[in-house]
């Protein structure tokens, strides 16, 4: 069956402006060249185009063509398939309330979309909304209000003014140059030059009350990596305890471990690199360490030194050596297996000697090596040397001499 000129038309314009969207700037010819009609049809289709609400902007001359701009208001859009499932995860995701104001919003513009996705989309995304549950999260929803007035002023470069109430409820007045928000996942940051204070500083979203853009432009005066400022910020700066610890692995291998609002990693020449991170609580800090999985040496501060090696003390005290013969001293063969190794012949732990690599909990990778030098009384677990291993008489390891 042959289509009619109208809906060949139709079908054109689409590609038209698929084309448009596709890319910033069109010459005409090729536009005509990929419509498969001459360069006076794409003339006409702009124009029908623009009578649609497309603000398609055309340039003059032997080199014009056309470009789409943003216009006063929102024309339909057209979306591939993956777009479309992008936009639908998108509105899911701020229908869960982690911008205020947003939700209400966002299941109307997700109701809309799916009810005009073709049916194999609509399964896939039925299936994802399905297998899905929302878990919301301890951080306080941002005003989505106020969230547009800073990326506003950020975009103009405009100066800001608003209260703030820092950690301790503190409130204060505040006239900013807004540089850039930043989204930790969890929480939103801008990062800004405090004029009173002459320094930059990173304020929360949500402690942001109604923030009005002053009218006043500026040129950004040296400004920071807003991301890297952010770690820095909310990973040292609010706590009792700032550590510096070289861990005995580059970057990018621990770097799972240390999530940039944890810590932040610099590698070192000797393929160690400098973990700087913050917390009120010494034991969370020794903890973390633990878990890292690698060697290290506590740089500062001495506190967290001496509380690595109460730790490590504790956790000798909590492994003791097993008795090794007599009814006392030899562990069952049904338990211990004919293979077994002695706690003793393995390693004496009597002193600051961490748990060993044949333990089960697996703490021996990360509690510092057995044999490494005194360094100035900071902490590396297992300091001490190693005394003399003791040998206890008797038949070989492995012998089995039951009975």
């Amino acid at each position: 069956m042959s289509h009619t000129p109208a809906l060949d038309t139709s079908a054109r314009l689409l590609k038209l402006l698929s084309l448009l969207w596709s890319r910033r700037d069109w010459p005409g010819a090729e536009l005509a060249a990929r419509l498969g009609v001459t360069r006076r049809t794409v003339r006409r289709d702009v124009e029908r185009l623009r009578l649609l609400g497309y603000p398609v902007s055309a340039t003059s001359g032997v080199a014009g063509g056309y470009r789409l701009e943003a216009g006063a208001t929102l024309p339909p859009l057209l979306l591939d398939d993956e777009e479309a499932v992008a936009v639908a995860i998108g509105l899911r995701l701020a229908a869960g309330g982690a911008v205020a104001g947003l939700e209400e919003t966002s299941i109307r513009a997700l109701a809309k979309l799916e009810q005009l996705l073709p049916a194999r989309l609509r399964h896939r995304l039925t299936a994802l909304h399905a297998a899905t549950v929302h878990l919301p999260g301890r951080a306080a929803a941002v005003d989505s209000a106020a969230l547009s007035t800073l990326a506003g002023a950020c975009r103009d470069r405009e100066r800001l003014r608003f209260a703030y109430r820092d950690a301790s409820g503190v409130p204060s007045d505040r006239t900013v140059e807004p540089y850039r928000l930043v989204h930790t996942g969890q929480r939103w940051y801008l990062v800004a030059l405090d004029l009173l204070r002459d320094d930059w500083r990173t304020f929360r979203v949500d402690r942001i009350g109604a923030p009005r853009p002053t009218g006043a432009r500026f040129t950004p005066r040296d400004p920071p990596d807003a991301a890297a400022f952010v770690a820095a910020s909310v990973s040292t700066g609010p706590y009792a305890f700032t550590a510096r610890v070289r861990l005995a692995a580059p970057a990018d291998a621990v770097a799972g471990h240390v999530p940039p609002t944890v810590g932040v990693l610099e590698d070192l020449a000797d393929g160690t690199c400098l973990l700087t991170t913050g917390s009120d609580s010494l034991d969370a800090l020794v903890a973390h360490l633990i878990l890292i999985g690698v060697e290290f040496e506590v740089l500062d501060p001495p506190e967290l030194a001496d509380r690595v090696r109460a730790t490590a003390g504790r956790l000798t005290r909590a492994a003791p050596a097993r008795p090794t013969d007599g009814f006392r001293g030899r562990l069952p063969e049904s338990v211990a297996g004919p293979q077994a190794e002695t706690a003793v012949d393995r390693n004496d732990l009597s002193g600051h000697e961490p748990v060993g690599r044949d333990e089960q909990d697996g703490l021996g990778d990360v509690l510092g090596p057995a044999d490494a030098p005194h360094r100035q009384g900071r902490g590396v677990l297992g300091e001490h040397r190693r005394p003399p291993l003791l040998r206890q008489p008797g038949p070989p390891r492995g012998v089995d001499h039951a009975g």
